[in-house]
């Protein structure tokens, strides 16, 4: 039984069913809805994937290749796209063996009520932090930053002084008015599939300024040859490997968008090769950000790599391919937020009303569930000056659930007896390795902040 088997679902007259969240088993009536929705496009769902799994985390992958180094960051970032294959895999069979449409469903017929509900709040934390990194980097982008006593300017307070509208706060307003609220009314994912498709195109602008910009300074003897294994010389070293884990499995979640995206494909059946694809075009970025990037700061590569454009790049128009970088980032997260948005709204609908029709058939319901979830991850960003360090936990714990114990969890539950001795074996790698290198990672985290916080003598 492969991926293929998945039942195409019907388009022109479906049940409310059909047009159900994407995360949580539908509780609705037997009424028939018929609209003129024939099936999304095998690229539009291509791009609907590729945009969930590109996001903040792409800023960070530089600074795993100054821990790793190329060869070893390369090889990890190759590994985790093979193991997110895997689990996206394991979810898609089992929903079929299982005869379910959502991966809340699957859970919940693994793991019963409780298991369904571990998921929404995994959803939940991951993609409430998420979203609240991307507005606070956006507001970083646009509106500059003082961090430490030096203010860091933005692109709109260089480019026209400072004045309130272009402040933090006008600028998040503004954002969140005129780009968010309207690109998080739409119903359907396969709505947004021209903002994903833009959204991925920011993101290669963005590879291509820093390929440019790094080719040129290398041809001119600017920058040295990267490092390409890791510098260990003690313990503490060694284990700063494993903080990497969080970042690269940040990198590659996308599990909660896929049983949508399959549910409004045309054909279901495509839903391995869209997988597959959006993997293979984020992969490339990845690795294309991680070279360039680092080839062109090295050893002075920041956490995020965007914070280094804020500085004299030594080349001609310098100040403007810096302006172009950052805004280029900022556009591409504003693309970004309705994707993950979407989920978010189905986990606490899911949460808040489990036994009411589907969200899609109340305005008012769907209506409040938006605006409180944009406020709430608005007055975050806002309240929160600097959420990096969360995000890291975020990524060693939400993160890794829905990327790997979940589905790895589904296999070795194996509730219908369908479960081969390779996904066993391939379940317990997952577990193992996700709990062990994040426990590392955690740890390793944790005692880094404590020494940078611990009063000096």
């Amino acid at each position: 039984m492969t991926i293929q088997d998945v039942a195409p679902i019907p388009r022109r007259c479906s049940s409310s069913d059909d047009v159900a969240a994407p995360l949580l088993p539908s509780i609705q009536g037997d009424e028939v809805a018929c609209d003129e929705f024939n099936g999304a496009s095998f690229s539009g769902a291509v791009f609907n994937l590729a945009t969930t799994i590109i996001g903040a985390g792409i800023m960070a992958l530089p600074a795993t290749m100054k821990i790793l180094g190329l060869v070893l960051g390369i090889t990890m970032i190759v590994v985790m796209a093979f193991l997110s294959d895997a689990s996206i895999e394991f979810l898609l069979r089992f929903s079929k063996v299982k005869k379910s449409r959502s991966y809340g469903g699957l859970m919940g017929d693994s793991f019963g009520n409780p298991g369904r509900i571990l998921l929404q709040v995994a959803v939940l934390v991951n993609n409430i932090g998420v979203l609240i990194v991307y507005m606070i980097i956006i507001g970083d982008v646009l509106a500059g930053k003082t961090e430490d006593g030096v203010h860091h300017y933005g692109v709109l307070e260089g480019w026209f002084g400072h004045h309130w509208w272009n402040g933090r706060v006008a600028i998040l307003i503004i954002t969140t008015l005129g780009v968010f609220a309207p690109l998080a009314c739409f119903k359907r994912i396969d709505s947004l599939r021209f903002t994903s498709a833009l959204s991925v195109a920011l993101a290669v602008v963005f590879l291509i300024i820093t390929a440019g910009i790094s080719i040129m300074k290398f041809i001119s003897g600017g920058v040295a040859m990267p490092r390409l294994l890791p510098d260990v010389s003690d313990l503490t070293s060694f284990l700063n490997l494993f903080t990497v884990v969080p970042v690269l499995v940040t990198a590659f979640i996308c599990h909660y968008n896929v049983h949508s995206i399959q549910n409004e494909l045309d054909d279901s059946s495509q839903i391995k090769p869209v997988v597959r694809s959006a993997l293979m075009l984020c992969s490339s970025v990845y690795i294309m950000i991680s070279i360039f990037g680092f080839l062109l700061f090295g050893d002075d590569t920041l956490d995020d790599v965007l914070s280094n454009f804020d500085t004299d790049l030594g080349i001609p128009l310098g100040s403007v391919l810096n302006d172009a970088v950052r805004v280029s980032y900022a556009l591409h997260l504003m693309l970004v937020f309705p994707i993950v948005f979407y989920p978010l709204r189905i986990n606490i609908d899911g949460l808040l009303f489990p036994s009411a029709p589907s969200l899609t058939t109340s305005n008012v319901r769907f209506g409040c569930l938006s605006a409180g979830l944009i406020s709430v991850i608005f007055l975050g960003a806002n309240c929160i000056p600097s959420i990096w360090d969360a995000f890291q936990f975020t990524g060693a714990t939400a993160a890794v659930c829905l990327g790997f114990i979940f589905p790895a969890s589904i296999i070795l539950k194996d509730r219908h007896g369908k479960a081969t001795s390779r996904d066993t074996i391939l379940a317990v790698f997952m577990i193992v390795l996700a709990v062990l290198a994040n426990a590392i990672a955690i740890y390793s985290d944790a005692y880094a902040l404590f020494k940078r916080n611990a009063p000096r003598e």
